[in-house]
């Protein structure tokens, strides 16, 4: 029998007397997603108000790249985005989102009129060779007049691009009036006795919503307990925000919401730091990512292999598309030995390599924080993030690794790079560089989460549904929050739907017939 304290916190709270404070629309969570739902639901006549966790806005989305995805070929983009969702989305959903991304360059220019803000469009092929993959491109915000990142949103340490797209979110926000209540989190959604969303308690105040919700408020990616649950890989450490830690998922399975592709992270593997209360993980140097069947540019050098527990080479560390599913490869537990055979895994670069350039890219959205890294990578190995060994011997022994099988992994690997081939993962031969001269740098990588892909279910106007597929009434998602892709990731298509799926959610909202 449970304790009368647990029994409590299972009650959903009733819908009040007296509300502490009414709108039309509530949206939870204040990056790209939240902003653009906010827009589009002042912009259709509601009165919005936005609530956002964290002492500053901008979420995830702010470290972002900045890129999103456009199509100039809608029926083309719904091929691709059926070919690389795995089957875990419907068609009217991915069909709106392409939709959507045809339109979706004529959308941020007009948003970008709020500032004077540069807007540039660009063909650029999808990830990988699939039916419609060349029918893509992207949209950037290039400038910003008078705007300066580091100034504007010292915080953060990610793409210009990406902080000049939030700009041109948080000035329109502010044009409408807009202003987001920071350090405000949502808790629990209030439903009537029909079931309708009418409201929410946050910051322990119950609010009205009278057209209904929108939430979108991130993944999970600040979430051990929810990671453990969903993916096989253990641990995994996030790449630049602590703030989504499931919140919407939560609060959309507390009315029956159906969840999708909770497996799916985009993420691939990288540093943690000597001192291990610095929340975040860092990313290796982002390299270019390439099309199979055509390889990456010839000037593009990868100098480190990665190896297991053991000293083997178990990877392509240079996938076409690093970034989404560099993880993968580490995930495999290993039942003779019961454990991770490659969580961690080793980094190790030679002499030589350790120069080409800075080896980790930190990023991060966090009052207080600071991170640079060397462009030589001396500073990390002054500070022990790296390490070095004057000989294979003694990197042997550091690693705790049978001497004989490292000495085979390198002696194999380096007779590949001569030979110009990987036999035993197909790494792209341009990228591959020998690892001879000592001292050899190495480190300890793991698997580091972006952003996560799962969530609650939606349909084509972005309502979240139950497990017998039927909308939750007044209840949306947009952005991240139970994103469509499902099996691999698209570069930009976070960011794409966002705006899209905000849009819909939005509009969606504000439409609802207001209950008093």
């Amino acid at each position: 029998m449970g304790c009368g304290r647990c029994l409590r916190r299972m009650v959903r709270p009733a819908q009040p007397a007296h509300w502490d404070e009414s709108c039309d629309v509530v949206v939870v969570g204040c990056g790209y997603a939240g902003a653009m739902a906010a827009i589009a639901a002042h912009d259709a006549g509601a009165h919005v108000l936005v609530l956002e966790k964290m002492p500053d806005p901008g979420g995830i989305s702010i470290c972002s790249a900045g890129g999103l995805r456009i199509c100039y070929d809608e029926m083309a983009a719904l091929d691709y985005l059926t070919a690389t969702n795995g089957g875990t989305a419907e068609q009217s959903v991915l069909a709106t989102l392409a939709h959507g991304m045809s339109r979706l360059a004529d959308g941020v220019r007009k948003l970008a009129e709020v500032n004077g803000a540069v807007v540039s469009e660009r063909a650029a092929t999808a990830n990988y060779p699939l039916p419609g993959h060349d029918s893509f491109g992207f949209v950037y915000i290039d400038d910003v007049p008078g705007f300066d990142a580091g100034t504007a949103f010292p915080q953060v340490r990610g793409s210009p691009a990406g902080a000049m797209l939030f700009k041109v979110m948080a000035d329109n926000l502010a044009a409408r009036g807009i202003a987001p209540q920071l350090e405000t989190a949502a808790e629990r959604l209030i439903t009537d006795g029909s079931g309708n969303v009418v409201g929410l308690v946050a910051g322990g105040r119950s609010i009205q919503a009278r057209r209904g919700v929108v939430l979108a408020c991130g993944g999970f990616e600040g979430s051990a307990a929810l990671q453990v649950q969903y993916w096989q890989a253990k641990p995994v450490f996030s790449a630049a925000f602590r703030g989504n830690t499931g919140d919407g998922i939560r609060m959309a399975q507390d009315l029956g919401a159906a969840l999708w592709h909770m497996w799916h992270y985009h993420g691939s593997y990288g540093f943690r730091h000597v001192d291990r209360d610095y929340p975040f993980a860092i990313r290796t140097k982002r390299l270019p990512d390439w099309l199979p069947g055509e390889g990456p540019r010839g000037d593009v050098r990868m100098p480190w292999i990665l190896l297991d527990r053991i000293g083997r080479r178990f990877m392509n560390e240079y996938e076409p598309y690093l970034q989404d599913t560099g993880a993968r490869g580490m995930e495999r537990f290993h039942p003779e030995s019961q454990s991770y055979s490659a969580i961690p895994a080793w980094l190790v670069v030679d002499d030589d390599g350790r120069r080409l350039y800075s080896l980790g890219r930190p990023t991060y959205h966090e009052r207080g924080l600071r991170c640079d890294w060397s462009g030589d990578n001396q500073a990390e190995i002054d500070s022990g993030i790296l390490q070095q060994a004057p000989s294979v011997g003694a990197l042997a022994a550091a690693m705790q690794v049978s001497e004989d099988r490292l000495v085979r992994s390198l002696e194999r690997w380096n007779q590949d790079c001569a030979g110009g081939h990987d036999a035993d993962h197909g790494r792209p031969p341009s990228s591959m560089v020998a690892i001879r001269k000592p001292p050899f740098t190495f480190a300890q990588v793991w698997p580091v989460v972006s952003n996560t892909q799962g969530g609650p279910v939606h349909d084509a106007q972005q309502r979240i549904v139950d497990a017998y597929g039927a909308p939750i009434p007044r209840l949306y998602a947009a952005g991240e929050l139970g994103s469509v892709f499902g099996h691999l990731y698209m570069s930009g298509g976070n960011l794409a739907e966002c705006f899209v799926g905000g849009r819909i959610a939005g509009e969606g909202a504000a439409a609802e017939q207001a209950i008093a």
